[in-house]
């Protein structure tokens, strides 16, 4: 059976996507060459901020203070999650020290890199959790340096949460600047800052083309689009909840997509019944942006059976995917491409998205297919050494010098003939490339 589309998304998450890459070289460029003045001329013209960039300890404080103690409770909460969970991954990756021959030994080790710059969107929506997820990996990995970067409002500057949220998660600098000259301080060490070694977080399309421009002078964790969120649900799933999760997940931007796979007409059928009620019922700006990804970037697929409904989820890599069906352990061994998978009802993309603990850093537009999401990982330079005692030495310089006068480099086969005349006078080798 060929899989069905119950609702065909007119567009991808690609569709309509302006060229701002000139735009983006053209003020990196002038940030680069102009150093802080630029940066400050483009925070005023784009931002319309004029305040203090980089918070002082005073004015952390005082943003500090003004944030209720039920959410500072409710960030504590998020922030010991994702800690946690970050500590139990840096404990996966240990250094090594292999002896691959005898007196041959070879290692590795895990070392962060020394400087982070974390960006948090505070544009449409104060993304709070953005400050947990990229401050606190940062500093579970030993950063020794980490600027938290969010856009200030006119007048009023950072939102006092984004500020609470970095400053107990680790940020050693705070800086009151967004969009692509936000993320030219960091990379360029403006403001007193050391350069960012990486940059992580997620951003609009300026912030990501930036990032993705940058990509080479400086880490990044991804180049990310628009947010995306799948669910796989069979017969047995609700479809309120269902239809409630899509919803959820479509109020990030009008160009955020959704998807539903089933192999059940009539749940399908149900839930695109619901949608639009449940819309409807969202404030206006979220409603707004909802309206639009349901509209023209959504699907709703119907497969033959949960074989099918896989592997189509497999070709969609999506983000965030949701599993609302029997057998919760064969669809976790089954599924492959995927940036985050929630199994079961009793769990949603809302909760990786701000408190269970798991990073909502993920790869989109498919990129599920290569890499997963941000993880203390990301700040780890996984680098390699090596010793050898004389002994050791001898049958690996033997293979060096043959190799390398079979591939034509000579100057590497001398650098291993010299050892060996040096170690062991005594002895004759043939080093010649020929059989």
């Amino acid at each position: 059976m060929t899989i069905e589309y119950l609702k065909k998304a007119d567009l991808t998450s690609l569709s309509g996507a302006s060229d701002v890459s000139a735009t983006v070289r053209e003020i990196l460029s002038s940030i680069e060459l102009g150093g802080d003045s630029a940066a400050l001329e483009y925070a005023a013209k784009f931002d319309r901020y004029e305040g203090n960039v980089v918070l002082t300890d005073a004015e952390i404080e005082a943003a500090c203070a003004l944030v209720p103690e039920k959410l500072k409770a409710d960030i504590r909460f998020s922030h010991d999650n994702v800690r946690r969970f970050a500590e139990a991954q840096k404990a996966t990756v240990k250094d090594v020290e292999y002896e691959v021959v005898p007196g041959m030994i070879v290692g590795q080790k895990a070392i962060p890199v020394d400087a982070a710059g974390c960006y948090v969107p505070g544009g449409r929506y104060s993304h709070i959790a953005s400050a947990i997820m990229t401050v606190t990996t940062a500093s579970v990995a030993g950063c020794k340096h980490i600027t938290a970067c969010s856009p200030p409002r006119p007048g009023v500057g950072v939102a006092p949460a984004i500020i609470y949220a970095a400053h107990i998660c680790g940020a050693h600098k705070i800086l009151a600047m967004g969009g692509v000259q936000g993320v030219a301080a960091m990379t360029f060490g403006l403001f007193g800052l050391p350069k960012a070694n990486i940059l992580v977080g997620p951003g609009n399309q300026f912030v990501a083309e930036a990032k993705r421009i940058l990509f080479g002078r400086v880490g990044i964790d991804m180049i990310a689009g628009p947010t995306d969120s799948l669910v796989l649900a069979d017969g047995t799933a609700d479809a309120h909840i269902v239809a409630t999760d899509l919803v959820s997940q479509a109020e990030h931007g009008y160009n955020s997509p959704v998807w539903l796979v089933t192999d059940d007409r009539a749940l399908a059928e149900d839930v695109m019944a619901r949608v639009p009620g449940l819309i409807d019922d969202l404030p206006e700006v979220n409603r707004e942006n909802a309206t639009a990804a349901w509209r023209d970037y959504a699907e709703v697929i119907l497969c033959a059976d949960r074989e099918e409904m896989a592997a189509t989820s497999d070709a969609y890599a999506p983000e965030h995917l949701t599993v609302q069906a029997e057998d919760l352990d064969w669809w976790l061994d089954r599924l492959t491409c995927y940036g985050s998978l929630f199994l079961g009802e009793e769990t949603t993309v809302s909760y990786g998205d701000k408190a269970s603990g798991t990073n909502h850093v993920l790869p989109t537009s498919g990129a599920a297919n290569y890499t997963g999401g941000l993880s203390v990982h990301k700040y780890m330079k996984i680098v390699t050494w090596q010793r050898a005692t004389r002994e050791g030495s001898k049958p690996v310089a033997e293979a060096t010098a043959r190799i390398s006068r079979l591939e034509g480099m000579e100057g590497h086969a001398r650098a291993a003939d010299v050892r060996l005349a040096k170690y062991f006078p005594d002895e004759e080798f043939d080093l010649t490339a020929d059989g």
